[in-house]
């Protein structure tokens, strides 16, 4: 990180994305508010995915990212964070066992929710107005009290990036993470897959790893 970074630092780099928000005063508080608010990642974290990151550019481990493009509060729930979350492990697994090397696993949610869009407006109908530019920024339907840029969206966004993340920390600590319960899934999803028998040999493979590493203890 740059010794002169500060929390509004990028005010002095040329931004191309940025909402114009037609309430200044709605958008200081907001900001204030998210201000006085824990970080989402702690230090710690980050450094330990710098020190991740380190590796996989000397060639030592495998980057694997995955995820929305962008997320939706209409979409946030449990079953899909633990979906993401599982698809994610169980295809970290098999680029582990093949590549032989570890695997740094990347999410692509809690806080996914902006998007960049290539004009500031858009046409239908005849009719322009702002465009979409993530739930973090304004909503998707086409009217114009939807696509006013609203900065209470950004506290949304923080608040539902938070549970994401606690139950994504909940997840990796409390054994849904577990080697084996990864495999059993990937078992269970080729049992239901036209492509079974393709990859039944490499997870037949896994698992063998695994038992092998049981029985070592």
């Amino acid at each position: 990180m740059a010794a002169n970074w500060a929390p509004d630092s990028w005010t002095t780099h040329e931004a191309r994305q940025l909402p114009s928000y037609p309430d200044a005063g709605a958008l200081d508080a907001a900001t204030a508010q998210l201000a006085t608010f824990p970080p989402l990642v702690f230090a710690g974290e980050a450094r330990n995915l710098t020190a991740s990151l380190a590796e996989v550019a000397a060639g030592k481990a495998f980057l694997l990212q995955g995820g929305d493009c962008a997320e939706s509060f209409a979409e946030h729930s449990a079953n899909n964070i633990r979906d993401t979350f599982r698809v994610i492990l169980q295809m970290a697994v098999v680029l582990t066992f093949a590549s032989k090397l570890p695997v740094v696993k990347l999410g692509r949610m809690a806080g996914q929710f902006a998007k960049p869009r290539s004009a500031n407006t858009e046409t239908i109908g005849g009719v322009e107005l702002p465009s979409y530019r993530g739930d973090n920024v304004n909503d998707i339907a086409f009217t114009a009290e939807s696509r006013a840029p609203d900065p209470q969206r950004m506290i949304r966004a923080y608040s539902q990036s938070a549970a994401t993340l606690n139950l994504l920390r909940a997840f990796a600590q409390g054994g849904y993470a577990n080697l084996h319960q990864v495999h059993r899934w990937t078992h269970d999803f080729m049992g239901r897959s036209p492509w079974s028998k393709k990859y039944a040999e490499t997870a037949d493979r896994i698992g063998e790893a695994l038992e092998f590493m049981a029985a070592c203890g």
